[in-house]
């Protein structure tokens, strides 16, 4: 049950956003098996600006359109995994108009404990969801 953040500049129709979304979440669902309803996006446009990203060092330019991409999901995945997701994500990402070097990935994992679906309750915890297999 990832949790995801995207981050962009304004400027993107409805339809373009909800495309990032869709490759996004579709990756998901394809490399980690997730069910398609765990879809769970928070996608936030801001002034120009606003989104500092530079190379690292590593010698390419962005453009203003690039993604920026917080995944909140449980700990326990292989690199190969994660990695996997990440190429999933940048060819998806590239089928609706986004370069590879626009496409930033930070991936964060937590415990079954960390996630409340509602009511206050950690549902993980007191069983009323089952803790997904990696």
């Amino acid at each position: 049950m990832p949790l995801v953040r995207i981050d962009v500049n304004q400027g993107r129709l409805p339809e373009e956003l909800a495309a990032l979304s869709r490759q996004i979440h579709d990756a998901i669902v394809a490399e980690y098996g997730i069910p398609e309803r765990d879809y769970f996006h928070i996608l936030t446009e801001h002034p120009q600006g606003q989104i500092v990203a530079r190379d690292a060092g590593l010698g390419f330019e962005r453009t203003p359109g690039v993604v920026m991409i917080q995944i909140f999901t449980q700990g326990g995945r292989s690199q190969e995994a994660k990695s996997s997701l990440f190429q999933a994500i940048a060819g998806g990402l590239a089928e609706v108009g986004v370069p590879g070097e626009d496409v930033f990935v930070g991936y964060v994992e937590n415990s079954p404990g960390d996630w409340s679906f509602g009511f206050g309750r950690s549902q993980y915890v007191t069983g009323e969801l089952a803790v997904p297999r990696k």
